[in-house]
């Protein structure tokens, strides 16, 4: 619910003659409890404690910017003064209530800790605490951004926290609560003040407007309720700045004013980045730099609808509250055709880096044209994680699986009858091609030099070879409907960048073993953790009624080095692009 200012606490507004300009978050900052916006939770409970005097010695108010600290506590230093209170609200008429608000008043004291964090004030404020006041009930010193303080400072505050006199409260207010000492904190009654909702900072906009002579259209106010992030304050201030050209208010305005794309063209330029076409991304970047428009500001309006995207596509059950509300419905749903979660975690990821690093560049549009083409293309950002995106990307939406390997040309003409000399020995006939080899006898030092080797003993001509076991097809295992009903038991129970994974994965039980066989490197790699194991394994176990283990194996036998891991991903990578990495 959003209080107005009633008639008789109306502020002055700056149209009277000689008067000088005020800002619009000074002329209409509330002189009252009731006229306190969004913080309902906090004002109740002081006006509660004015009314039945059960008042503390020590108040500690945080929470961001803009949120009514500073306000409220200029409020209740009136309320417990007043002369003539009303229902725990200061009257703002007697001469308590004008010496404060005029600053006349020197029983009510408002400190800066950023240039007031000396010991030395801290002590000078102690020894001056101790007096009565003199026109007043109650000596009231308001310390604003108290974290500011330093620690020898807290230690002589914390002295009088501890003892106070009857005629003195303390009111802190701190934008960063963990920088305050834990013996400051437990002295102190702790109010927390929220965001206020864009819905709340839109109507005051409204009234507030409407009181001025301004035309905001409600487009407009909610605009700007958006960009103020919960913080009225910030929110007065940028209709203050948007006025100031005179006529209508409307969302284009506060675009052309505070330098930003608007959420039709920041959704066009995600269109374009994510169709991969980062020569149009930058033509349109060009655009609106030629605009006006801010490119730090451009990057974090892509940050946000990124987030969004994300946001509703993990959170699909109660994902609405959570997104910013800048954009519509049937756009998000277009934005988010094709996409997958992987790729928009790392959109969302580059670009909160770009905006942090952007303040330090020294060419701004130069260092937004290259995150373009980063998100355009991960396989520019030059690391390995890059390159598995791409290629994971190239299976995704080209449809095509990279193979493990390349296949071996046809020959030419027919190869001989036996096999030639010169050739390795085949692999021995007793065990499947896809099992590990058994271990081999050290060898025997080669032979003296001048004498020939001892070719290899024929085998026995009575003796029957035994049949080559056939390989199992790929992702079916020995038993490919029990690993396929298993497969939907790990998707329950492990989070969707395995899923895919575990459907180009293939399984076999091998005694009390689950042979988990996977066709590339990078799929070996995913599968092959802690979190993966133990899903597969627990499981498994429940499904047979009997415990077994877990084995990743890629092919033919185990992964190979991390060398040949990266030289395996860049060769296969550079098959399907225009150019190689080196």
């Amino acid at each position: 619910m959003v209080h107005i200012l009633s008639a008789d606490r109306e502020p002055r507004t700056g149209g009277e003659s000689g008067a000088m300009y005020q800002a619009l978050y000074r002329k209409w900052r509330p002189r009252a409890f009731e006229d306190v916006v969004g913080q309902e939770h906090i004002t109740g409970t002081l006006r509660r404690q004015v009314q039945q005097g059960r008042l503390s010695h020590a108040y500690l108010f945080t929470g961001t910017r803009g949120t009514g600290k500073t306000t409220c506590a200029k409020i209740l230093a009136k309320a417990v003064n007043c002369l003539h209170p009303a229902d725990g609200d200061p009257c703002g008429q007697c001469a308590a209530c004008q010496g404060i608000d005029s600053g006349s008043l020197l029983d009510v004291l408002e400190l800066d800790a950023a240039s007031n964090n000396g010991v030395d004030h801290v002590r000078a404020l102690r020894d001056e605490a101790i007096y009565s006041p003199a026109s007043v009930k109650y000596r009231v010193y308001i310390v604003d951004e108290v974290h500011m303080l330093s620690t020898p400072a807290f230690n002589a505050l914390l002295k009088i926290l501890e003892e106070p006199p009857a005629h003195l409260i303390f009111i802190l207010a701190t934008t960063e609560l963990h920088k305050v000492p834990a013996t400051i904190l437990s002295r102190c009654q702790r109010f927390a003040f929220k965001r206020i909702r864009p819905q709340d900072i839109s109507a005051r906009l409204l009234y507030v407007a409407q009181r001025e002579g301004l035309e905001l259209l409600p487009e407009a106010a909610e605009l700007l309720a958006r960009l103020a992030d919960g913080a009225l304050r910030d929110a007065l201030s940028l209709l203050d700045q948007c006025a100031g050209g005179g006529g209508t208010i409307d969302s284009g305005r506060v675009l052309d004013v505070l330098g930003l794309a608007g959420n039709i063209q920041t959704a066009e330029l995600m269109e374009c980045v994510l169709r991969r076409d980062a020569g149009e991304a930058l033509a349109y970047l060009h655009r609106l730099y030629a605009g006006g428009r801010d490119v730090g500001a451009l990057l974090g309006e892509l940050s946000v609808l990124a987030r969004d995207l994300l946001i509703r596509m993990t959170a699909r059950s109660g994902g609405e509250e959570l997104l910013s509300g800048g954009y519509d419905g049937p756009t998000m749903d277009r934005l988010s055709q094709g996409l997958s979660p992987a790729r928009l975690l790392f959109m969302t990821s580059h670009l909160q880096s770009a905006c942090a690093a952007l303040p330090m560049s020294p060419n701004r549009r130069t260092d937004a044209e290259l995150c373009l083409l980063r998100l355009c293309d991960e396989g520019l950002c030059g690391d390995v994680t890059a390159l598995a995106a791409r290629l994971a990307r190239l299976e995704e939406g080209g449809g095509v699986r990279v193979p493990p390997a390349a296949p071996r040309p046809a020959p030419q003409k027919a190869a001989p009858a036996g096999p030639p000399p010169w050739d390795e020995a085949p692999p021995p006939l007793d065990a499947p091609p896809w099992e590990e080899p058994a271990a081999s006898p050290p060898e025997e030092g080669p032979p003296p030099r001048g004498r020939p080797a001892q070719p290899p003993a024929p085998a026995d001509p009575q003796k029957p070879a035994p049949p080559a076991a056939a390989r199992p097809p790929e992702g079916a295992g020995g038993d490919a409907g029990l690993w396929r009903e298993l497969v939907e038991q790990y998707k329950n129970q492990l989070t969707p960048m395995y899923w895919f994974m575990l459907d180009d994965a293939g399984g076999a039980m091998e005694g009390d073993v689950m042979a988990v066989r996977c066709g590339d490197e990078l799929t070996l790699e995913s599968l092959n953790c802690p979190e993966v194991a133990e899903v597969i394994r627990s499981v498994t176990s429940q499904r047979l009624g009997r415990p077994v283990s877990v084995r990743f194996l890629l092919g033919a036998g185990e992964a190979s080095a991390p060398q040949d891991k990266l030289e395996e991903l860049i060769r296969q990578g550079s098959r399907y692009d225009s150019f190689t990495v080196k």
